[in-house]
């Protein structure tokens, strides 16, 4: 079997990290000025804020991507399985036994390949596919699969874009009934503090919460379309009959230290190798 199953996501201590730092960096301000967390601790105004904002966002966003949108909060906690070295083993074992027997030995090899877009895309290599045919294919896949991840990352800068104004609502609501009590001093400067607290939490919850957790979903929705770009060009490379080390190089060229969205271009040695592993024997 080419290719391994896929190891079990792990979970992501920097979100972790990121969090408990942006709480406890804010708590541990407000206990240094003397305050107390029952000041901030305010039921009713996370109710008006958490409410209010996923209200408005149902109103902006259809309900199956609001839905797919609380689904991917795993991925956020969760750094995917999937391995670049992983795939390029696989696809450095399936070029080298195309060069061997042909790539219509493959066929048993891709019905046990456990990433649907790589078996797919292997599939209509091995089913004699016309290369310009097939990677258009496999790129309206890859724009589905971006454009599937942008949508739930909307919801969530949504979310942070509502949050804090929500958080305004819910401090006027408090200091109209502050303004009721006008003759006791003492409960006006007291409501006027909790009034403040919504705020508090709108700004919050979009700043350390809604606005990040969108970013970090772009950022995994562009880890799995160049892993998954990086598996079709290996399949592109295997339907050609290229030297499976020439093959190596180009999938390595994606996991270089530093790489940018694009692929990066091969250093010149790497260009040489190339060049040496294209050229017709003989």
């Amino acid at each position: 079997m080419p290719f391994k199953a896929p190891a079990k996501s792990r979970l992501d201590l920097s979100t972790l990290a990121g969090i408990v730092l942006a709480l406890g960096g804010i708590i541990g301000g407000l206990l240094l000025e003397k305050g107390n967390i029952l000041d901030i601790a305010q039921i009713t105004a996370a109710m008006i804020v958490l409410g209010g904002t996923f209200g408005a966002v149902l109103v902006t966003t259809p309900l199956p991507v609001v839905l797919r949108a609380f689904r991917s909060v795993r991925g956020v906690f969760f750094e995917p399985g999937d391995s670049p070295s992983v795939f390029i083993e696989g696809l450095i074992r399936l070029a080298s036994s195309a060069r061997k027997h042909g790539i219509v030995s493959l066929e048993t090899e891709v019905a046990e390949i456990p990433d649907p877009f790589l078996r797919k895309a292997m599939g209509l290599a091995v089913d004699g596919a016309d290369l310009q045919e097939l990677r258009h294919m496999m790129e309206i896949d890859l724009a589905m699969l971006e454009q599937a991840g942008e949508d739930e990352a909307k919801v969530w800068e949504a979310a942070g874009g509502y949050s804090p104004t929500i958080g305004i609502i819910g401090a006027v609501m408090g200091l109209i009934q502050v303004m009721k009590h006008l003759e006791d001093i003492k409960m006006v400067g007291h409501g006027i503090a909790v009034a403040f607290v919504a705020t508090l939490y709108g700004v919050g919850a979009a700043n350390i919460f809604f606005l990040p957790l969108a970013g970090k979903l772009r950022a995994r929705v562009r880890g799995a379309v160049m892993l998954k770009e990086m598996a079709l060009e290996g399949v592109a490379g295997i339907a050609q009959g290229l030297n499976p080390t020439l093959i190596r190089l180009k999938l390595e060229s994606y996991t270089l230290p530093g790489k940018p969205d694009k692929p990066a271009r091969p250093a010149p040695a790497q260009e040489r190798v190339m060049e040496e592993a294209a050229a017709p024997r003989g």
